[in-house]
């Protein structure tokens, strides 16, 4: 009984003891921002009454506010409220920049007024001293562009003021409220939210305004900006101005990685930060450094530019953090261990690599994702080490800083595309060699087996004295089919090279001819092409042939041979023309797989014009020339205005015919030495090899933009279309690759938020 008792004891103390472990549900907004990060990362449920002061549905943005504080929530999808709407929010909490409540309802109770919103300041706001409260700020709008998310299209004002710049979304869709809001002063108030890194920390300031009654207008623009006069396109520098007093900052950490004169990674625990210098001090990979500059915050990323470094001379080197390609190749600003500008190892199959100008790249796919490992020439040598040779095909582990590709296009919760930048070649590491099974080791195989078949023959030789004729005759056998064997082999490893397919198909030529004791063949290929020994047809010949087959059924060409007629039919003839066919359909049909896929790394398949690989290696080459000859060059980067719009409203099938469409039209407009290459979704890129001055590139652009004036006839529709287009000369604009596509896309958009206009592309009827 007392046994009974004790253990009834323990059980009543278990079961107090686990309830009292169970958090206590929070019910006000002040305990909920209360809560350290780490603290509402235990998912604390949550049961409270607050005030909307924003909410975006379709986004699941909503923010509420309860005697002056105020959170983020992320409602269910099934949320459709009113900006102040009483509601009730049950959920529970987690952490994100400030602790955030994930809604599993939300219930309304009634109606009231929202709160009175607080003046604020820009450096208020940068340093997230107002975060989710409603806010007022005095700004003059620079810009304001119609932005379109999901089903939805509303405005992006771009407003400057004192302190700096920042982004206000306005859920409202009016061209005319672009318009006339250019170069305003006006008084905006919204919800304050930021723009974040993919380890949460802010980069920017943004607003959330949910109608036009929240952006008062104290003075408009004096002038239309289309009423200006015209600058001189080489005299718009004269009214840049720039009153910049950003403080001088420090920071600490570890050095990841260093190239003279560009930039140096200091790493910190999980914080990690490019800092850009022109010292070509000698730093060391792995010391314990300080670096001292000021900050800047550049489309998601946090750097410090004009930096100054301070070595210790400390080593003390950070171990790289294991990564997949699917963890790197997602872009989050919901968690604090992102790997923008962080050291990482990651393992990958090669599949080719290549050393350029300027840097070796080795291309590596992983998880089903293609990316590119670097290794950037040190500045000022002149010899460089020999580019290891790493078979393709082989698993290596590559470590490096981890950076995207192009941060222009980043957005959260999307695939970006990322590279690894490697400190030396001592950041790869081969996991496992190629297959053994492949053609070159079978090659390998038949060519050892071959050696010790021609050796056992050779002992056979001296060991059978006695049958020396005999044997005489069997070595010389023997040793006619090794040759051809090894004829054969040659083929069979030349097919496998860039060896020029007409003299692979001689070879095969006088391989049959060997084989038929030294009998005239040739092949004609299906196009017309007459290879090998054709003998002179003058004399009675007897000609047997042999079809070259291929895996679609169309035959390849055909394979002959010409014999006396006094040499008789033997069934040697149809072995060796069957011999010669395979290795001809072998040879031709590997050839044309190599072209095509050449073909498919270096131009569209869609437009079938010049892709952004194929460019920025003619862009390479064409620096090269220009470096030499000291000459110019000129690039149009080229927009279509729109191109989403007939996407949504003829189809994607249309949207494909109008890019073949609007890339033949501009490929007529130039000439035929220059190129033109497709390098994104809607995006284009001519480039002017022979320019002599900006006014020749100016004009290639003009006749690249009036060749939109004419509607497209796109299955039954009549479109009408435009494009933003930028230039940019070499060496004026930029003396790199990078630089120059950079400063025409910079131009090119520059134009294009300047028009006064929605969208250009609208059917005609």
């Amino acid at each position: 009984m007392k046994r009974a008792l004790l253990t009834g004891f323990i059980i009543l103390g278990v079961v107090i003891a686990g309830r009292a472990q169970a958090p206590a549900t929070l019910t006000t907004l002040k305990a909920i921002h209360a809560l350290s990060n780490a603290e509402a990362s235990g998912a604390i449920p949550v049961s409270f009454e607050a005030t909307v002061i924003y909410c975006r549905t379709y986004e699941h943005l909503l923010f509420v506010e309860d005697g002056g504080i105020a959170i983020f929530v992320h409602p269910p999808s099934s949320a459709n409220l009113q900006i102040g709407d009483r509601v009730l929010i049950v959920g529970t909490t987690r952490n994100s920049f400030r602790p955030l409540v994930d809604a599993a309802a939300v219930s309304i109770l009634g109606h009231q007024a929202p709160p009175r919103p607080i003046h604020a300041t820009f450096d208020e706001l940068l340093r997230a001293q107002h975060d989710s409260e409603l806010v007022t700020v005095r700004a003059t709008v620079r810009a304001a562009d119609p932005i379109i998310s999901t089903t939805v299209t509303y405005t992006q004002l771009q407003l400057v003021t004192e302190g700096g710049h920042f982004v206000a979304d306005l859920d409202v869709d009016d061209a005319d409220v672009r318009k006339n809001l250019l170069d305003a002063e006006v008084e905006i108030t919204g919800v304050a939210a930021g723009e974040f890194d993919d380890k949460m920390q802010q980069t920017g300031v943004l607003l959330y305004v949910s109608s036009l009654a929240n952006v008062k207008v104290l003075t408009r623009a004096s002038a239309s900006p289309w009423s200006l006069p015209i600058t001189s396109m080489d005299q718009i520098l004269h009214s840049y101005h720039v009153n910049n007093l950003s403080s001088r900052i420090r920071v600490e950490g570890v050095i990841t990685y260093y190239q003279p004169g560009l930039a140096i990674v200091l790493q910190n625990g999980n914080k990690s930060l490019w800092i850009s210098t022109h010292s070509h001090d000698p730093y060391g990979v792995g010391d314990r450094a300080e670096a001292t500059g000021f900050p800047e915050a550049q489309h998601r990323l946090l750097t410090m530019v004009d930096g100054e470094i301070k070595d210790s001379r400390v080593w003390a080197p950070v171990v790289p953090q294991p990564a997949t390609a699917q963890q790197l190749g997602f872009w989050s600003n919901n968690r604090p261990n992102g790997h923008q500008n962080t050291l990482v190892s990651i393992e990958g199959q090669v599949v080719t690599g290549v050393r350029e100008a300027s840097q070796d790249e080795y291309v590596l796919i992983a998880d089903g994702r293609l990316f590119t490992a670097v290794f950037h020439h040190p500045y000022g040598s002149a010899t460089l080490a020999p580019m290891p040779k790493i078979p393709v095909g082989s698993k290596i582990r590559v470590t490096g800083i981890c950076t995207v590709v192009d941060l222009n296009s980043v957005s959260p919760g999307y695939e970006v595309s990322f590279n690894v930048l490697m400190r030396s070649f001592d950041d790869i590491a081969v996991v496992a060699p190629p297959s053994l099974l492949s053609i070159r080791n079978l090659i390998l195989l038949i060519g050892l087996l071959l050696i010790v078949l021609v050796t056992v023959s050779i002992r056979s030789w001296t060991l059978e004295r006695k049958l020396r004729l005999q044997t005489g005759a069997l070595a010389h056998r023997i040793e006619a089919e090794a040759a051809l064997e090894r004829q054969r082999s040659r083929i069979l490893e030349e097919i496998n090279t860039s060896q020029p397919l007409a003299g692979i198909l001689e070879q095969i030529t006088d391989l049959v001819s060997s084989m038929l004791g030294g009998a005239s063949c040739w092949c004609e290929i299906a196009d017309g092409a007459r290879l090998g020994k054709y003998p002179q047809l003058s004399k009675q010949l007897r000609i047997v042939s042999a079809a070259i087959p291929s895996r679609t059924g169309t035959p390849l060409g055909t394979l002959f041979a010409a014999f006396e007629p006094r040499v008789k039919a033997a069934d040697e003839e149809s072995k060796a023309l069957a011999t010669g066919t395979r290795l001809a359909t072998l040879a031709i049909e590997t050839r044309r797989l190599y072209d095509d896929l050449t073909r498919r790394s270096e131009f569209d398949l869609l437009t079938d014009i010049h892709n952004r690989f194929s460019l920025e290696k003619y862009l390479d080459a064409r620096i090269a020339i220009a470096r030499e000859q000291a000459s110019i060059f000129g690039l149009v980067y080229v927009d279509l205005d729109g191109f989403k719009r007939v996407n949504d409203f003829y189809g994607h099938h249309s949207g494909d015919l109008y890019l073949q469409e609007a890339a033949l039209r501009m490929k007529r407009q130039l000439r035929s030495h220059d190129m033109l290459a497709r390098v994104g979704g809607d995006e284009f890129v001519a480039l002017i090899p022979d320019a002599h001055c900006r006014a020749d590139v100016e004009e290639v652009a003009s006749r690249l933009e009036h060749c939109f004036k004419a509607p497209f006839a796109i299955e039954g529709h009549l479109i009408r279309g435009s494009a933003s287009i930028g230039i940019a000369v070499y060496p004026e604009d930029g003396a790199t690759k990078d630089r120059l596509l950079d400063t025409a896309d910079t131009a090119m958009y520059e134009i294009k938020r300047n028009r006064n206009r929605v969208d250009r592309i609208a059917p005609v009827a």
